[in-house]
């Protein structure tokens, strides 16, 4: 049998368990503010690339020039390096702001001042990969060696190695692989949510903080984009509106020398600052600071997760949430499971989608498997470890000779109108309720009174699995 379809893709996150964040003094908004330092790494034949960058510049529609040298696109980046970077720099530190570069190792190689600016301000140096280009189509071995590359030349430029990580123009295997180095306090190739989160990669726990490019810069070169510094200050104050208005949250801001460090753009930015310092609630704080609070306060929590199990585990695991049908996690099991199959409700859905699917026969055969409510399994002590929980929990192990022989009475009823027990969710009743159930249902016909058996099934299965997964 071939091996059962995964989908590696995590699009459940935190769902409707986020962590209750309370950031440092009380803040409800943590704001990272990231200034990408990309000037002297770009596609150039200068730096043995095949045509000049095309990206991120004030040239619309601009292309790449193979085999050649743009003096333009070389002039704007320059101008990040030689007077944007300085405005920046003036403004965080005169504000005292901290600040996380996102560094392109061979780019602050190139720029020996900029970078003691960055070290004297106290800034938290990241890497943003060795040069900045295209990794999409780059060989996963070719991929491994540029980020071994990009540490050790940061390392050997700043004087420490990076504690964080950003290719941006990454590809699929970028995340794994930056994980995989085992160095890095955080990383942060993904923009899938409003807070930081852990991802296994093996026997690692790897700090994941999602970045942006929308609460970016970029989008002054990029269409549809901002027009006016007003456009970009306007969307950096209702973005935090509403992350303060909801509390616990973080706020990534994606800035560039050659961008955001032009007077026009910077005004934008000038007034989104003026507008936190007025309305409070803010924690500025880098990336790396992010992660120390993070690591200390939601540290990672491992749990067996039944998208990585494999068949015997799995069967064995989550065979017995369909009374005594484990066909039903064996057929679940091939279905394409993923992280969100990973909680109690994802994995409900594949388990309940093969119920449902299945034959009326079937149905049956899994309806008849239930035991008689305080019947004589029960009383034999012969019911699997969920029912007995099941009924202790309604007292229905603690009848009286009275209270036994009414249920046995309508258990008899029951079965010799229907063909099947009464099922029902216990632990969303008490004996009243239940009573009270049995005489209502007896008097349906037996076609409604076998959709209404089949949902409590599954609902019996639901709470069985919120005892064992998330």
């Amino acid at each position: 049998m071939t091996d059962a379809p995964r989908y590696p893709r995590n699009m459940i996150g935190y769902g409707p368990r986020a962590p209750q964040v309370v950031w440092p003094g009380g803040a409800r908004v943590a704001i990272s503010l990231v200034l990408n330092y990309e000037e002297g790494g770009e596609n150039n034949v200068l730096h043995g690339d095949g045509q000049s960058e095309a990206f991120l510049s004030d040239i619309a529609g601009a292309a790449p020039w193979p085999g050649q040298r743009h003096w333009n696109m070389e002039s704007i980046y320059d101008y990040g390096a030689r007077a944007g970077f300085w405005r920046l720099h003036k403004l965080f530190t005169e504000r005292g702001l901290p600040l996380t570069i996102y560094g392109v190792a061979s780019a602050l190689a190139r720029s020996p001042e900029q970078v003691a600016a960055m070290i004297d301000a106290g800034w938290d140096i990241a890497s943003h990969g060795l040069k900045w280009v295209e990794h999409k189509d780059m060989p996963e071995a070719e991929e491994r060696a540029q980020i071994a590359e990009a540490i050790r030349l940061h390392t050997e430029v700043v004087g420490t190695p990076p504690r964080g990580w950003y290719t941006g123009r990454c590809s699929v295997n970028t995340v794994r692989l930056t994980a995989e180095t085992g160095t890095l306090d955080w990383i942060s190739d993904t923009y899938d949510d409003d807070l930081p989160y852990w991802l296994e990669a093996g026997e690692r726990d790897q700090l994941v903080i999602p970045y942006t490019l929308e609460a970016n810069d970029m989008r002054f070169a990029t269409s549809p984009g901002w027009v006016t510094g007003q456009d970009f200050g306007q969307y950096l104050i209702d973005s935090f509106d509403t992350l303060h208005a909801e509390g616990g949250r973080m706020f990534s801001i994606g800035l560039h020398c050659r961008l955001i460090g032009r007077p026009g753009k910077l005004a934008g930015l000038l007034r989104f600052l003026d507008h936190v310092a007025q309305q409070g609630g803010a924690w500025f704080a880098t990336r790396s600071q992010i992660a120390e609070f993070w690591a200390a306060n939601h540290p990672h929590q491992r749990y067996t997760r039944p998208s990585q199990m494999d068949r015997d585990s799995f069967v064995a695991a989550y065979g017995s949430i369909f009374e005594h049908s484990p066909w039903i996690a064996e057929r679940a099991y091939q279905l394409e499971l993923g992280p969100a199959h990973d909680t109690a409700l994802g994995l409900h859905n594949a388990l309940a989608r093969m119920f449902r699917s299945a034959s009326e026969a079937e149905r049956l055969g899994v309806l008849n498997a239930h035991p008689d409510l305080a019947g004589k399994l029960a009383q034999a002590k012969r019911l699997t470890a969920e029912s007995t929980h099941e009924q202790s929990s309604a007292g229905l192990d603690a009848l009286t000779d009275d209270e036994r022989s009414e249920f046995q009475r309508l258990n008899t009823e029951y079965v010799a109108k229907h063909g099947f027990p009464f099922i029902i969710a216990v632990r969303d009743n008490t004996k009243a309720s239940i009573t009270d159930a049995f005489h209502t249902r007896i008097a349906n016909d037996t076609a409604t009174e076998f959709a209404t058996a089949c949902r409590q099934v599954e609902r019996i299965a639901q709470i069985r699995l919120k005892d064992l997964l998330p």
